[in-house]
C-alpha cells in the first residue's frame, strides 16, 4: 500500500534507499556474510549470483535487509517532485515554515536569556574530578538534589497552543475560506482532517466485530479465546523477524509478554555490539562535558516522572536516555522531514560566522515541560539503557517530533487539534457550544494530552495499548480521536459545568479509563 504507481517518485525512493543504506552496518554486514559464504560447498562458480542470493536468504539476511527498507519507508516521507526545492520535503506550506521559525527564535531567545541571567555558558567541559563523581554515580543520579529554583522550562504546553491558535493562511484574509467559515475552534487554519467514515476505514482493526486486546467482553469474541490464538499467532510473527507483519499484527494489540519485541521488530532495533558502543560513546561525552540542558532535563524530570506513581522508580533511566539523547548527533538527520531546524549557537566571540557555528544543543532539540514522559512509558518495556535509548531515539525521530513542531503534516500536533476540534464539532455540537460558551474551549483542557501522546494521563497498561495502535498504524491522528473519545465518555457531566475550571476537574484523572472500548464506541457506535 505505501508504493504509489507514479514511477518517477518510485525510482526517486529506491535510489533514497540504497543510498541511505550504503553507509550502514548491515550493508558491512552482507557484505561480509557474502564473502563467507563463498568457502561453502553449496556455493557454485556457475550460479554464483543465485547460490550467494538463496543463502542471505536461508540465513535470514535477506528479511533483515527487508526490514530495513520497510523502516526507511515508514519514516522518510514519499519524495517530493524532483523539482521541487528541499525545504518542501520539510513542510510544503510557506506560512507553516515561517510561523516554525519564528517559534524556534522565542524558544532560543528563551534559552539564550536564562543563560545570561543565571551567568552559565551553554556548554562547558567537567573538571576531572566532577566526572568521576558523575561515572560514579550514574545509576543512581536521582540521588542527587542540586538546587535548580533558578531554572525554568523554556517553554510549556500551553504556550505551544497561543502560537498555534495565532496561526493563519495569509491567502485568506479576514477568514475568507468558504468551508472553513463554520469551524469554531481556536485552531484557524483550513488543512484537510479526516471525517469519521474516513477514520472508520483507516482503523477498520479496531471495528466491534473484530478481536481486540484491551476489550474484556465483546459479545462476538470471547475474550480467552482471541487472546490464546493471537499470542500464538504474535509469537509466529516473531518467529519469523518480518517487520510489516508486526506492524499489521500489533493494531489489534500486543500481549504483554510479546511487546518489547514487537515493538523492536517494527521499529528495526535489535540492539548490536555496535549499538552498545555508540551509546557508551554518548555517556562518554555526557561525563565530560556539562550542558545547560542538562539541567532542563534534571528539572523536567523531577517536575514530571518523579512526582508520578507509575514512573518515579524509573528516574535513574530517565536521566541517562534523555542525556544521551541531547548528545545525539544522529537525531539531526530527522530535521531533513520535519518543519524545524536544529537551533545554532556560536563559539564564544565568534557570533555569526558560520564556521564557528555549532549544533546546540548536538541533537538540535531543546526539551520542553513534560518531554521527559516521552521516555518513562518505555521504561517498563526495556531494561538495559542501550535498548531502551534506540527506542526511545526511534519513536522520537518516527512519531514524538510532531507534536512539538508547527506543520501541516496529518500527524502534526496542528492536524491533530483540528481533527479533535472537527470531530467535536460535528458530533457533540451541543457540548462543543456548551463548553465555548462558557469559555472552556475544549483544546484548551485536551492539547496536553496530545502533545504529550497521552503520557502521565492514563494507566500504563492502557496507554501501551494506545501507543501499540500509533506504530500499527504508524500515526497519530488516533490520539485526537481518543480526546474526543473521552469528552463524548464525560460529556454528561461537562453539559453541567458553567466554567473552565469545572470542565478540568470533570477531566482531571484519566486514570480509570479504559482506552479500546472508548476508541470502538466513539469511531463505530456514533450515528454519522
Amino acid at each position: 500500500a505505501m508504493l504509489e504507481p507514479d514511477s518517477s517518485g518510485l525510482s526517486l525512493t529506491i535510489a533514497r534507499i540504497v543510498q541511505r543504506l550504503r553507509g550502514s552496518s548491515l550493508h558491512s554486514q552482507l557484505e561480509r556474510q557474502a564473502r563467507v559464504s563463498l568457502h561453502k560447498p553449496e556455493i557454485k562458480l556457475e550460479s554464483l549470483k543465485e547460490d550467494i542470493k538463496d543463502f542471505l536468504r536461508t540465513s535470514g539476511w535477506e528479511k533483515k535487509l527487508q526490514n530495513a527498507v520497510y523502516s526507511e519507508l515508514n519514516v522518510f516521507p514519499w519524495p517530493c517532485h524532483p523539482a521541487a526545492p528541499p525545504e518542501h520535503m520539510k513542510e510544503p506550506l510557506a506560512y507553516m515554515r515561517k510561523a516554525q521559525g519564528s517559534w524556534e527564535k522565542r524558544i532560543l531567545k528563551s534559552l539564550n536569556s536564562m543563560c545570561t541571567e543565571l551567568g552559565i555558558p551553554l556548554a562547558q567541559k567537567r573538571p576531572v574530578s566532577e566526572q568521576k563523581e558523575l561515572l560514579n554515580k550514574w545509576n543512581e543520579m536521582g540521588t542527587d538534589e542540586p538546587d535548580l529554583s533558578l531554572f525554568r522550562p523554556v517553554y510549556a504546553p500551553k504556550d505551544f497552543l497561543e502560537v498555534l491558535m495565532n496561526l493563519r493562511n495569509p491567502n485568506y484574509e479576514n477568514g475568507e475560506q468558504p468551508s472553513f467559515r463554520n469551524h469554531l475552534g481556536l485552531i484557524q487554519v483550513p488543512l484537510k482532517v479526516k471525517d469519521i467514515p474516513e477514520l472508520k476505514e483507516d482503523f477498520s482493526e479496531l471495528g466491534l466485530t473484530v478481536g481486540q486486546l484491551g476489550i474484556d467482553d465483546s459479545a462476538q469474541v470471547p475474550p480467552e479465546f482471541f487472546e490464546n490464538d493471537h499470542v500464538r499467532v504474535g509469537q509466529k510473527v516473531l518467529a519469523e523477524q518480518d517487520s510489516a507483519a508486526a506492524q499489521q499484527y500489533v493494531r489489534q494489540g500486543c500481549p504483554t509478554a510479546l511487546r518489547a519485541d514487537l515493538w523492536a521488530l517494527i521499529l528495526n532495533i535489535s540492539n548490536q555490539p555496535e549499538d552498545i558502543l555508540y551509546y557508551e560513546q554518548l555517556k562518554s561525552n555526557v561525563i565530560q562535558h556539562n550542558l545547560l540542558v542538562d539541567s532542563l532535563i534534571y528539572k523536567d524530570v523531577k517536575l514530571t516522572a518523579s512526582n508520578d506513581d507509575y514512573y518515579f522508580v524509573f528516574e535513574d533511566y530517565l536521566y541517562q536516555v534523555l542525556l544521551c539523547f541531547s548528545r545525539d548527533t544522529s537525531v539531526l538527520e530527522h530535521f531533513t522531514y520535519s518543519s524545524a531546524t536544529p537551533p545554532k549557537s556560536y563559539i564564544q566571540g565568534k557570533l555569526g560566522m558560520e564556521e564557528f557555528a555549532v549544533f546546540y544543543p548536538p541533537n538540535g532539540v531543546i526539551p520542553f515541560h513534560g518531554f521527559s514522559m516521552y521516555v518513562a512509558p518505555l521504561c517498563f518495556l526495556y531494561h538495559e539503557p542501550p535498548k531502551l535509548y534506540q527506542i526511545f531515539r526511534e519513536m522520537y525521530v518516527r512519531f514524538f517530533f510532531r507534536l512539538h513542531s508547527i506543520s501541516s503534516h496529518p500527524s502534526g500536533i496542528v492536524s491533530l487539534c483540528l481533527l479533535f476540534e472537527t470531530l467535536l464539532q460535528t458530533h457533540l455540537p451541543q457540548l462543543f457550544y456548551h463548553l465555548r460558551e462558557i469559555g472552556a474551549q475544549p483544546l484548551r483542557i485536551s492539547f496536553k494530552w496530545m502533545v504529550r501522546a497521552f503520557s502521565g494521563y492514563l494507566a500504563t497498561d492502557q496507554l501501551l495499548l494506545l501507543w501499540d495502535r500509533i506504530l500499527g498504524y504508524n500515526s497519530l491522528e488516533i490520539l485526537a480521536v481518543l480526546a474526543a473519545a473521552v469528552f463524548a465518555f464525560r460529556a454528561v457531566n461537562l453539559m453541567e459545568v458553567t466554567s473552565l475550571a469545572a470542565a478540568e476537574a470533570v477531566l482531571a484523572d484519566l486514570s480509570t479509563l479504559k482506552v479500546m472500548p472508548l476508541l470502538q464506541i466513539f469511531l463505530f457506535a456514533t450515528v454519522t
